[in-house]
C-alpha cells in the first residue's frame, strides 16, 4: 500500500478537530490584522493535513513525510528571514504564531518546522556567506531541501563546550569525525549544519551535505515521546567536508547557541499550542460527559482545574507576546527567552496532566490527543535546554553568579 492510500484510509477514521481559540484577555487586540490572518491559515492547514493523520503516525511512530511541501507552502520554514532568500520576511510575533498553532497540531510537526527555520536556515543567514544563502536557503524555504542541527553528542548534552566532533585542515577540505545524538529531522535531511572543534580547540559550524562519504544518519527507535517526529544520529567517519562549506562568520560556542535561542523563542510560542489544544478538549468533554446525572463541569473540582488551566494559559501568551515585541525591536535578551521556554513548556506539561484527568480513562486513547501532547512535552521540557538549565540561566542572570561550574 503506498503512502498516499494509507493517508486516505487514515482519514476515513481521524478524530474531528473541533478546536476553536481560546483567549481570555482578549490579546488578539495587541495583534496586526496580517498575525490573525496568519494564523488562521496555519490554523485551517493544521485541521485538514495534520489532525486527521496525527494520531495514528504517532501510534505507528512514523513521520507523515508528505506534510514537508504543505509545510513550505504555509511559510513554516524560516518565516521571519528575508523575502530576498525565498523566506517570508515577517516579524517574529508572526513566527511565534504559526509555531503555536504548528505545536497544536503535534509537537513534533513544530519541531520539523523550528529545527529547519531557527537551527539550519537561521545559522547559514545569520553566519554564513553571501553564497551559502543563496545556494541553500531558497530551497530550504519551501521545503525542496530539509536539514538537521547537530550540537548535541551522545556524552554531551548540557555541556556543549565539551564536545568532540572535530575536524582537520586537509587542503581545500576538512576532514570531520565524530557523532551527534538526539538530531530531529536527521533520517530524512538533505544538509546538516555540524558544529565541530577545529585543530586549535574552537568550536565552528559546517554544512555537511549527504550523499559525501562517510557520513550516515541512523535513525533512533523506541521513543515514547515525539513519536511522529523523525529522529536519529549523525555519524562522521573521515567526511571530506569542501572548506566552503564552514560557515564563516562566527568562531565558538556563540554560534550554536544564538541559534538556540531563536529555536527557544519558538518553542515558548509552541507549547502554548499544545496547552491550547488540552484545555479545549478538556474543556469540551467537561460540558458534554455526564455523571451522577450532570455534566462533570459543573463539579467544583473540574471547574479548579478549568479555571487553573486558562489562567496559566492566558499568563503565558502574555509572556510570549511581550517576548515578542522585544525581539521584534532586538532587545530579547537569551535569558528572557529562556525564562518563558522555561515556563510556558512547564506549564503546558501541567496542563496536559490535568486534561488527562478530566477525560478520565480516555485520557489515554488515541480518540482525544491528550496522552501524544503529553508525552510529547515530555522531551520539549527536556530539549534545546533543560528545565533546570534554564533555571540557572535565570538565576545567573539575576544574582551575577554562574552555577554551573
Amino acid at each position: 500500500m503506498n503512502n498516499g492510500t494509507l493517508t486516505d484510509e487514515i482519514k476515513k477514521s481521524a478524530r474531528q478537530d473541533q478546536y476553536t481559540h481560546h483567549d481570555y484577555y482578549a490579546i488578539d487586540d495587541l495583534l496586526s490584522d496580517e498575525h490573525k490572518i496568519i494564523r488562521e491559515a496555519a490554523r485551517d492547514w493544521v485541521k485538514k493535513e495534520v489532525s486527521p493523520i496525527i494520531e495514528e503516525y504517532a501510534q505507528r511512530a512514523e513521520f507523515p513525510k508528505h506534510l514537508l511541501k504543505g509545510l513550505g507552502q504555509i511559510g513554516a520554514f524560516g518565516p521571519s528571514l528575508p523575502e530576498k532568500y525565498g523566506c517570508g520576511g515577517l516579524d517574529e510575533i508572526a513566527y511565534g504564531i504559526i509555531m503555536q498553532e504548528l505545536e497544536r497540531g503535534d509537537s513534533g510537526i513544530r519541531s520539523t518546522a523550528s529545527v529547519q527555520g531557527s537551527l539550519v536556515m537561521y545559522p547559514i543567514y545569520k553566519f554564513g556567506s553571501e553564497e551559502q544563502r543563496q545556494k541553500y536557503l531558497p530551497k530550504l524555504a519551501t521545503g525542496e531541501m530539509m536539514g538537521c542541527f547537530g550540537l548535541t553528542e551522545p556524552n554531551h548534552g548540557s555541556n556543549p563546550g565539551g564536545m568532540t566532533t572535530h575536524f582537520k585542515d586537509d587542503g581545500d577540505h576538512v576532514v570531520l569525525n565524530g557523532a551527534k545524538m538526539w538530531i530531529s529531522n536527521a533520517p530524512f535531511a538533505d544538509i546538516a549544519v555540524v558544529w565541530a572543534k577545529n585543530e586549535a580547540g574552537a568550536v565552528q559550524g559546517l554544512i555537511v551535505e549527504r550523499g559525501m562519504e562517510g557520513f550516515s544518519t541512523p535513525t533512533m527507535h523506541g521513543k515514547w515521546s515525539l513519536r511522529a517526529s523523525a529522529t536519529g544520529e549523525l555519524v562522521f567517519e573521515d567526511v571530506r567536508v569542501p572548506k566552503t562549506n564552514i560557515l564563516p562568520g562566527v568562531v565558538g560556542l556563540k554560534g550554536p547557541l544564538t541559534c538556540l535561542s531563536s529555536a527557544r523563542y519558538g518553542i515558548a510560542w509552541g507549547a502554548i499550542g499544545a496547552a491550547l489544544d488540552c484545555y479545549d478538549s478538556a474543556l469540551r468533554y467537561s460540558q458534554e460527559r455526564i455523571q451522577f446525572d450532570k455534566p462533570i463541569g459543573a463539579f467544583q473540582l473540574t471547574q479548579k482545574k478549568l479555571a487553573e488551566m486558562i489562567t496559566e494559559i492566558t499568563k503565558a501568551q502574555l509572556l510570549a507576546w511581550r517576548l515578542g515585541t522585544l525581539k521584534n525591536e532586538n532587545k530579547a535578551t537569551p535569558a528572557q527567552i529562556s525564562m518563558a521556554k522555561r515556563n510556558n513548556v512547564d506549564m503546558a506539561l501541567k496542563i496536559a496532566r490535568e486534561a488527562r484527568q478530566i477525560h478520565g480513562g480516555m485520557g489515554i486513547s488515541g480518540e482525544y490527543p491528550i496522552m501524544r501532547h503529553m508525552m510529547n512535552l515530555e522531551s520539549v521540557i527536556t530539549y534545546e535546554g533543560t528545565h533546570e538549565i534554564h533555571l540557572l540561566i535565570t538565576g545567573m542572570d539575576v544574582t551575577g553568579f554562574n552555577a554551573f561550574k
